[in-house]
């Protein structure tokens, strides 16, 4: 896709200053600028960098002053971060703007799917499945027997969606997800043999969720497996059964969550954070990444270390755990000076 100077002034109420049909169709950072490139400056780090890139537009704010000749096109606008925050929002929906159905693909007699769609190659939709208005299924994703998916949504290609799984408004499920999986449930028989524990609960996705690449959700034993409206998951999560994460909490890449615990709202969750099961953690709670978390939290705490506890407690008793060879080198030192005194 490409853009005129002046087509981007307009979407972003900018004033052009050089030439309004200089095309672009990429962007770029301004130290590496290239022609065809649009970038933008307002760092003033960055600023030198203006008069040598070779991109052949740039955003800058209103009243930036320049200090010599530049080669790029400028569009001059209030506040150029924001701008160009805007532009990276319209861009991106342009670049996903598909709709109709690609062949082949399958969608089942009873499935019934809202208006606007876009059905990727090779994505299945099985029985009674319901599907909202503007939703993008891209290719070969999966969407399972009496599933639910609401309007807005984007399901991104190789996604797959277990039976019986809910899913909100405006959420967007990136690819290689799996929800809806069966939990970890196996009890032994009397030989020590492990035997599956049948998994007949669901997973309800709220409105406004997001869900990163790789990342998975189990199903739960009875009942459902629950991630609240506004939740945002970085990739390569584990949800497990029966698991519940309150509205607005935000979760960071590797992290795993054991089965039935639950997680307030508003929390934040670093990654490769490990959280056992069968415990509540609160509202507003901050957890450091590579935290081991074994017991319940309460609210608004902020944890970290394995097991995790109180982070101010954890910075001073990690400054003495530095220093532990310097300690255990003065103790060995007064321990030979009282051996010395005792044959004395």
């Amino acid at each position: 896709m490409k853009f005129t100077a002046q087509q981007i002034a307009d979407i972003l109420g900018g004033e052009v200053e050089g030439n309004p049909n200089e095309e672009v169709f990429k962007l770029s950072k301004i130290e590496e600028g290239e022609k065809g490139s649009l970038t933008f400056l307002s760092n003033p780090k960055y600023n030198p960098y203006l008069y040598s890139t070779n991109a052949s537009i740039a955003i800058l704010d209103k009243f930036f002053v320049l200090e010599k000749e530049t080669t790029a096109t400028l569009i001059r606008v209030d506040n150029a971060y924001k701008a160009f925050s805007k532009l990276l929002e319209f861009y991106n929906n342009v670049k996903n703007n598909k709709e109709g159905r690609e062949n082949p693909h399958f969608i089942a007699d009873s499935a019934k799917i809202g208006d606007n769609e876009y059905l990727g190659a090779f994505s299945y939709v099985g029985e009674n499945v319901t599907i909202g208005s503007n939703v993008k299924i891209y290719p070969n994703s999966y969407i399972g027997d009496n599933s639910v998916i609401g309007n807005d949504c984007v399901i991104f290609s190789g996604v797959k969606i277990y039976s019986e799984t809910i899913i909100g408004n405006h959420c967007k499920i990136h690819s290689g997800c799996t929800i809806g999986s069966d939990g970890f449930g196996f009890t032994p028989d009397s030989k020590g043999h492990f035997k599956a524990v049948p998994q007949i609960g669901n997973v309800i996705i709220e409105d406004h969720v997001d869900i990163g690449s790789g990342s998975t959700i189990d199903r739960a034993t009875l009942g459902s497996t629950i991630i609240r409206q506004g939740v945002k998951l970085d990739n390569q999560i584990q949800i497990a059964h029966n698991v519940e994460i309150g509205k607005d909490t935000v979760i960071a890449a590797q992290t795993g969550i054991a089965g039935s615990t639950k997680i307030g709202k508003n929390c934040m969750i670093g990654g490769q954070v490990g959280i056992v099961g069968h415990i509540t953690i609160g509202n507003g709670v901050k957890i450091q990444g590579k935290s081991g978390v074994t017991k319940s939290i309460k609210d608004n705490e902020i944890v970290q270390g394995t097991p995790a506890f109180n982070y101010n407690d954890f910075n001073k008793s990690y400054i003495h755990f530095r220093n532990l060879p310097k300690i255990l080198a003065a103790l060995t030192d007064i321990e030979k000076e009282y051996n010395t005194q005792k044959e004395n």
